[in-house]
């Protein structure tokens, strides 16, 4: 066989003389590709993708031979469900119609192929050019299968075979036995034989409360029997609940199928784009002024981007969710909260109170982030940096179950005491172990603020720690630790731009009017007055020093807290919808770049805040949630 050609080789050239190039990545060159930032593709300034992926190739080719492209997508396999192209020209839409493996209109040279996830496209799904299409077989070009250089003459990358039933229905085979051909993605406006993608009636994306029998039905475990993470829950929340307040105990939430379908295309959309704008940001002086960092702590931000851009474990994006459309508040893309919740707690909640109707959409969260953890490639001994409070105990314990069932070897340490210089310099634990790799709760926030009261004491650029920190402080600080350059930590130290609320503006500005962003600015402007809108720091968390104006300048809530000095962004206010008295905001969790599990926060206020509660999330039949919308409207009218 073949060897692979050298990453970056031109394996042959596509219709319109467009090159496909090697994507052998082990055997790229270092020197030319020193960082991820040079592996960013980019024509006439717009952005392509990653060399040389195959979404890239699909972009530059359709650029190239028709001057349009499609939006940003977070995999693959999901430009089967996009419905236009954008002329790059003229900004106009050009529809784009997806056709079923089987369909009655067959593919069309130039059209776009599309591959499921799964197998050897796990996770991602592909997608290439068709450039030929026979009665028993299509001829492709793409980019990220093969990485032979074609054979002299031959204008294609691969062949499929194909079949035409009696009835007119085509039919493209995979090569591969585990993966499988979705469709076809059209340019037309003819819709003859297209799939029909349906908006989801607003009904169904509107939540339903439920109601558990008052007592559980199967007691708690044993003391003995309990895991050490939901110990510590216990202890912190006196119960196996998610909320303090008896009068809620026994309430969850329902979600329609189609609402969650909706809630997890959502949440990975809105990572892919959160990525491009940090890329964006992190290009950009100018916008990176308005984060509030540090500048000391630019290139080490730029540097973290570029060389573990792959390296984020966990996220949590929150929305609103109901029949107006779900809407981006934010991207905690630094927060260690709400996992166990999500992907324990509630499951058992349901299970101790005998609520069995649909299922647990954190069900599958913690095999989530065992996965991620056994991609990380992790080696040694991993420190969990917690402060002491019961909370984040119960978080850090959560997580280390998932890193010790990956394999890897962990110790925790609560607060900083027992932290310590060796005489090197270095950070050492209450057992002298250096430390090198560090999965941490507090935010990288916390460490940031050290370095900006360095900044009021000394007016000027605080240092960066290193090993002359030993001779001016007796211990080891939290900076001193997250800030070393030996010391590996989770999540990266990048992940401080997406869960800075000045990310905001920028995604409105890179995407205008997207139907999932709300209108952001960094300055009021008379139409976020005319809409109303939601004052925020740019760096803040759990709800603080937040102020929500609804139309005609009336206050409608606001929060206090130790952020009341930041610059602020301003965001139209699109107002939490309302279950039994509650604000409820749906948060999506994403782990290893994908959507990975759903909870509910809660509250009698409509700013939800680090103290607000948690309500159990079940995902019903779409027929089962308008089932009780009609049982609802019945009882009103009764009334």
């Amino acid at each position: 066989m073949q060897e692979n050609a050298k990453f970056n080789t031109i394996l042959g050239y596509a219709p319109g003389h467009v090159p496909v190039y090697s994507s052998h990545y082990p055997s790229a060159d270092e020197a030319e590709f020193a960082s991820r930032r040079d592996f960013r593709s980019y024509i006439d300034g717009v952005f392509m993708g990653y060399k040389w992926q195959c979404v890239e190739f699909a972009r530059r080719w359709l650029y190239l031979n028709h001057g349009c492209t499609f939006d940003n997508i977070p995999m693959a396999y999901d430009i089967f469900h996009l419905r236009s192209l954008r002329s790059l020209k003229d900004h106009m839409l050009l529809p784009l119609r997806s056709f079923r493996n089987g369909a009655r209109r067959p593919p069309e040279p130039g059209c776009m192929l599309i591959w499921e996830e799964g197998g050897e496209f796990e996770e991602t799904g592909h997608v290439a050019i068709v450039t030929e299409v026979f009665a028993d077989r299509v001829r492709i070009v793409e980019q990220n299968v093969s990485h032979q250089v074609w054979a002299e003459g031959q204008q294609y990358s691969r062949e499929l075979r194909a079949r035409t039933e009696a009835d007119g229905s085509y039919h493209i085979e995979c090569t591969y036995p585990d993966a499988a051909v979705l469709g076809w993605v059209i340019q037309t406006d003819d819709d003859t034989y297209a799939e029909i993608f349906y908006d989801i009636p607003a009904g169904l994306l509107n939540l339903q409360g439920g109601c558990a029998d008052a007592a559980p039905l199967v007691p708690a475990k044993p003391s003995a029997e309990l895991k050490p993470e939901e110990r510590a829950y216990i202890a912190c929340m006196g119960d196996y609940t998610l909320t303090h307040h008896a009068a809620d105990k026994e309430r969850y939430i329902r979600m329609s199928e189609a609402a969650m379908k909706e809630l997890r295309h959502a949440s990975n959309e809105m990572h892919a784009m959160f990525m491009q704008a940090t890329d964006h940001v992190l290009e950009n002086d100018a916008l990176l002024e308005r984060f509030g960092f540090p500048r000391v702590l630019w290139p080490r931000l730029r540097s973290s981007w570029d060389n573990r851009r792959n390296h984020m474990i966990t996220g949590r994006l929150d929305f609103a969710l109901c029949g107006r459309g779900i809407k981006i508040y934010e991207y905690n893309a630094d927060s260690a909260s709400c996992y166990m919740e999500c992907g324990q707690v509630q499951g058992q909640w349901s299970a101790m109170h005998g609520v069995e109707e649909g299922w647990d959409p954190g069900s599958h969260l913690h095999e989530a982030l065992v996965h991620a953890w056994k991609k990380s490639g992790m080696g040694g001994v991993l420190h969990i940096m917690q402060d002491n409070d019961l909370e984040e105990t119960y978080h850090a314990l959560y997580m280390k179950s998932a890193m010790e069932e990956a394999g890897i070897a962990c110790k925790v340490i609560r607060g900083l005491a027992d932290l310590a210089w060796n005489d090197a310099g270095e950070v050492v634990d209450r057992d002298g172990m250096r430390i090198r790799h560090v999965w941490k709760t507090w935010a990288w926030e916390t460490a940031l603020d050290q370095l900006r009261a360095e900044c009021d004491e000394e007016q000027q650029q605080p240092q960066l720690p290193g090993v002359s920190a030993r001779l001016k402080y007796a211990r080891p600080r939290l900076v001193d630790v997250l800030l070393r350059r030996e010391v590996q930590v989770f999540e990266p130290l990048w992940t401080l731009v997406p869960s800075n609320k000045a990310i905001l503006p920028v995604l409105w500005e890179l995407f205008t009017d997207h139907p999932r962003l709300l209108d952001a600015q960094f300055s009021l402007t008379g139409d976020l007055r005319r809409k109303g809108y939601v004052a925020k720091p740019v760096v803040g968390r759990c709800g603080a020093n937040i102020s929500m104006v609804a139309r005609g300048d009336q206050l409608i809530g606001e929060t206090s807290g130790q952020f009341d000095d930041r610059e602020q962004i301003y965001q139209e206010f699109f107002e939490l919808p309302q279950v039994n008295d509650h604000y409820v905001q749906v948060s999506g969790f994403i782990v290893d770049g994908r959507f990975a599990g759903a909870c509910i926060r809660a509250d009698r206020s409509p700013i939800i805040t680090g103290g607000s509660d948690l309500f159990a999330l079940r995902i019903v039949p779409d027929a089962d949630l308008q089932a009780g919308q009609a049982m609802s409207g019945s009882l009103n009218r009764a009334g």
